[in-house]
């Protein structure tokens, strides 16, 4: 029974427990733990939050379909004074997972950042059946872990890592009986997750969505928050490119803003190329300009790609879609692709050093590295 299960774990519970901004008490925490691990076999209402590797635990959290598809993001942004949770031991859940009986196809999105994941994920949600996972914060966790599992430093093994893999598997692949499968739209530096996921899961499908690099430069220097998260990501990305090319590349603080977009942007565009090259029967890699020019087009084609059927009549409502007039990752504010065409071009004008030097440094890689050399000229037609 799950409360028998959780009865020794709720034992070991800190005085107060921490779920989003709320204080939960160890009994309360207990009884939320007993319901979650009730629903968990056959519901997506019991939701994994977040993945802690070091106590060997997971925060669930109750999440119903709305509060799903509402969601831009799948992480700390959804926990709040009412949120019910509780961590469960891995064990507990492995244990749990096992009765899981109404899984579904877990599909991906895949993406090198600003270009269109969340516009097409909202898209499928107008499809009925498809269940979103927008950015889940458990497939970073398991992302960083699989980059250091030859390492000494290593919490897992490369077995226990699988093993993992295959729990959230199973556990994003739960939905209800309208379910026909889940979509789960990773965050861009979790692409590197691709190989792996595919490798594992034959019935797994994904799209990877992308710019070619000079309006890939034009819309991130256009973003006001986008030094950010450049410099954020940039120790990692640079790291990941390092192990890619045969020449050194200049330390971090020395390339400009620029620069430091374009080697985002050739490391994660790398990074789709091998999965596409790797995995050509699931990877379906799609440009976002293209995209936009003709959607009915190509959401037929990703539908496809999926096994989701759709007729004619779906295809065009989903062109004339509203979603394509808000902005994805806050549908509160209008944004439409001609407002992106306009935005664009403005960032050119403003721009126009930084896009330089950046197509500069592209350019400079590709001239010393044969194998970079590839991946510009062939993601550049």
């Amino acid at each position: 029974m799950p409360g028998s299960c959780f009865r020794h774990f709720a034992a070991t519970l800190p005085a107060v427990a921490d779920i989003g901004n709320t204080k939960v008490a160890p009994e309360q925490s207990a009884s939320i733990a007993d319901l979650l691990l009730t629903k968990l076999p056959a519901s997506a209402e019991a939701y994994p939050q977040k993945l802690d590797l070091i106590r060997e635990t997971i925060l669930f959290v109750r999440l119903d379909a709305a509060a799903y598809r509402a969601a831009s993001f799948l992480d700390d942004r959804i926990l709040g004074p009412a949120t019910q949770g509780a961590w469960l031991p891995l064990g507990v859940v492995r244990d749990a997972a096992q009765r899981v009986r109404n899984a579904h196809p877990v599909h991906f999105i895949f993406h090198t950042g600003h270009v269109g994941s969340t516009l097409v994920s909202r898209l499928l949600d107008e499809m009925g059946g498809v269940l979103p996972l927008r950015e889940p914060l458990p497939l970073r966790t398991l992302a960083d872990a699989h980059d250091i599992l030859a390492q000494p430093e290593s919490l897992l093994s490369d077995g226990e890592f699988g093993r993992c893999l295959a729990l959230f598997m199973t556990l994003w692949g739960r939905g209800d009986d309208a379910t026909r499968c889940i979509v789960l739209k990773a965050t861009s530096i979790a692409g590197r997750m691709a190989v792996p996921i595919m490798a594992s899961r034959a019935d797994s499908k994904a799209i990877y969505m992308n710019l070619r690099a000079e309006p890939y430069l034009a819309t991130l220097l256009a973003g006001q928050n986008s030094p950010i998260d450049l410099r954020g990501h940039g120790p990692g990305r640079i790291r990941r490119l390092q192990a890619r090319v045969g020449v050194p590349l200049a330390p971090l603080h020395a390339l400009s803003l620029g620069e430091l977009t374009a080697m985002s942007w050739l490391v994660e565009s790398w990074t789709q190329d091998e999965a596409v090259a790797r995995h050509p029967a699931q990877v379906l890699a799609l440009d976002f300009d293209r995209f936009l020019a003709d959607v009915e087009a190509c959401m037929g084609r990703i539908l496809a790609h999926f096994e989701l059927s759709a007729d004619a009549r779906q295809l065009s409502g989903l062109a004339r879609s509203p979603v394509l007039t808000r902005y994805s990752k806050a549908p509160e504010f209008a944004y439409t692709p001609a407002e992106r065409s306009e935005i664009l071009e403005q960032s050119r004008r403003a721009n126009r050093e930084e896009i330089r030097k950046g197509m500069d440094w592209l350019e400079h890689i590709a001239q010393s590295d044969p194998a970079a050399a590839a991946v510009v000229n062939r993601l550049q037609l």
